[in-house]
């Protein structure tokens, strides 16, 4: 029988994160409700004990910024401590030939939680069950889930929107590859009536398995390939990077490599009032930098301090239960 991650059913601790398919609505309130409550820690910058005498080491075999310093920026807010492990293929005993799972089950002796990224897609379910002492938090692998991304970006809507069903939204850009889109349609399929326009060129449309799985959950998925075709007054709009990692030719990733921009004219002619403009970052052109200081951009912002909030709410919840 194949390893399986435990359901969430409320009760966090001591239980590894490798796929939004553990979660329930009601473990996702949960969560952002103490989520809340870590954003008054952040703010107020006193010193916290949540996590006092607590290590999570970080290993992270793709290259990362924002996820890895948001994690390791969660744990020391909370009072703990990291051990970081950036490209273990090159600076560690992996180099040697060390197996993933001895690698793991090393560093469980050192920790109490352990953060993994991967370009493997499946990688986090191997480490969480070579390990047997403490958790495992998926950080993203490869083409497959980003978990926590997902949830600061639902996080981010709820928190703009007021709502996480009724929603109409547009993703664009690297559909086929884009962990961050897999993951964020998983989250939107937990609510109800919610539309997803997909844009995309061809060659970077969501694949047929993943477009009939997300429809078959209850998104409402509308595929265009012009932004002629974006519905005007969208809740939201989440653009992503075409990813170069991911092809083998550089010349179709030149190619492909900005398909769709969000210029000052595409905001004032398809965004509403209210529209939120999303980014999972790094961006590589496919957001003018003139929109920055639009207030509907949210990317550089509070998009990017949400998931300190969330993680460290999710940190505190796998490690102590509360």
């Amino acid at each position: 029988m194949s390893f399986e991650p435990q359901k969430i059913n409320g009760k966090f601790k001591g239980k590894d994160i490798v796929s939004l398919d553990q979660f329930s609505p009601k473990d996702i309130d949960i969560l952002f409700g103490l989520a809340k409550k870590m954003q008054k820690i952040a703010y107020n910058g006193k010193p916290s004990d949540v996590l006092k005498g607590k290590i999570v080491t970080l290993i992270f075999y793709e290259p990362s910024s924002r996820t890895f310093g948001s994690f390791g920026a969660s744990v020391k807010q909370l009072g703990g401590q990291t051990i970081d492990i950036l490209n273990p293929q090159v600076f560690s005993s992996v180099s040697k030939g060390e197996t993933l799972e001895d690698t793991i089950r090393v560093f469980e002796a050192y920790c109490d939680a352990i953060v993994i990224r991967h370009p493997v897609a499946g990688t986090a379910k191997i480490a969480a069950e070579a390990a047997k002492f403490v958790p495992i938090i998926n950080a993203g692998d490869g083409i497959g889930e980003h978990p926590t991304q997902t949830l600061l970006d639902l996080y981010t809507i709820q928190e703009k929107e007021g709502k996480l069903n009724n929603l109409t939204g547009v993703m664009a850009g690297d559909l086929l590859n884009g962990r961050t889109i897999h993951s964020l349609l998983r989250g939107l399929s937990f609510y109800k009536k919610n539309t997803v326009y997909l844009l995309s060129p061809k060659e970077l449309k969501l694949s047929k398995d993943d477009y009939k799985k997300f429809s078959s959950l209850g998104v409402k998925l509308v595929e265009i390939e012009n932004d002629k075709d974006i519905p005007k007054n969208a809740d939201f709009w989440y653009w992503t990077r075409t990813q170069k990692e991911r092809f083998k030719s550089i010349k179709d990733y030149e190619r492909l490599k900005t398909p769709f921009v969000v210029t000052k004219d595409l905001v004032a002619r398809k965004a509403g009032k209210k529209t939120i403009i999303m980014h999972p970052l790094p961006r590589i052109g496919e957001i003018d930098p003139v929109i920055d200081s639009d207030p509907r951009a949210v990317y550089l912002s509070s998009q990017v301090r949400n998931g300190m909030y969330v993680r460290m709410a999710l940190l505190s919840l796998i490690i102590n239960g509360k």
